[in-house]
């Protein structure tokens, strides 16, 4: 039998009934590589549509497409065995109408094997999570800072302050009652935050929005110091991998040039006469 052949992989009703409990831990995956190093230490691995900008050096989010996010999410799930694997619907893919969300995240989760969704918007996308929850699609919510919306906020700033206040809780009480079973909180006031975390049933994910959430989510590769283009404030690098891995580069591209690489050791000898097959 196989030693893991017992483990149950997290699913969204068990990140419901994690709320105000231990707290959640969610990052990033993009690759099967990726996603092994998330899966020993994570309760979700989100297949972020940053992965546009992290991987494919795009300016924003809004290039990502709905063949981008099933390669990578196909990528993350065969790495996972532990955490769950969410992934964001891209730009364009959801907004139109709520048939269309479900033609979309249905693909999404029959070709990539992700028990649950992501989409951005408050009460205005109410109306869709209600209509894909009814339907058999989990959906992870996403208030606050909308990456996708980066036009119309007129950039990546806080939300939530001063008379933006109300309208961030009313977009948490819409996105709870259409059936949401979690929601991420990005670039939202701590106090703000904490307020919208005791108001709701459903656990609250922060990004940039202070300690009080039932969880938090980072950026995998700003977090290890390998994404370096730009750092958000609520950004903490626990590695700095991306220096690490240039200082190697540069070793080895010094000793191939000086030709001490390779060695004797990484070498195979010739075969001797009379030896050979």
């Amino acid at each position: 039998m196989s030693a893991t052949s017992s483990m149950r992989a997290v699913l969204p009703p068990d990140i419901r009934a994690r709320k105000g409990q231990l707290p959640l831990v969610v990052l990033t995956a993009y690759t099967t590589p990726g996603a092994r190093l998330v899966d020993g230490h994570c309760d979700i691995a989100l297949v972020g549509d940053s992965v546009g900008m992290v991987l494919h050096g795009m300016p924003s989010t809004l290039g990502v497409t709905m063949e981008m996010m099933i390669m990578h999410g196909r990528a993350v799930v065969k790495g996972l065995s532990k955490a769950m694997a969410v992934i964001d619907m891209p730009f364009g893919s959801y907004e139109e109408s709520p048939q269309q969300a479900f033609r979309n995240a249905s693909r999404l989760m029959a070709e990539t094997g992700a028990p649950a969704v992501k989409l951005e918007g408050g009460v205005h996308m109410a109306e869709t999570i209600a209509f894909l929850t009814k339907r058999g699609v989990p959906v992870m919510a996403h208030i606050g800072l909308t990456p996708q919306a980066v036009n119309t906020l007129g950039g990546y700033k806080v939300v939530g302050r001063d008379d933006e206040a109300a309208s961030v809780m009313t977009d948490a009480l819409a996105v709870e009652a259409a059936g949401a079973f979690s929601v991420v909180l990005e670039k939202v006031p701590m106090g703000l935050a904490g307020q919208v975390t005791q108001a709701l049933s459903i656990p609250t994910i922060g990004i940039g929005a202070g300690v009080d959430c039932d969880g938090q989510v980072l950026v995998l590769d700003d977090m290890l110091g390998l994404f370096t283009d730009f750092r958000p404030k609520f950004v903490k690098r626990y590695a700095e991998l991306g220096a690490l891995a240039d200082q190697a580069i540069a070793d080895y591209a010094a000793e191939v040039r000086t030709r001490s690489f390779p060695a004797a050791e990484h070498s195979f000898v010739d075969v001797l006469k009379g030896k050979q097959s």
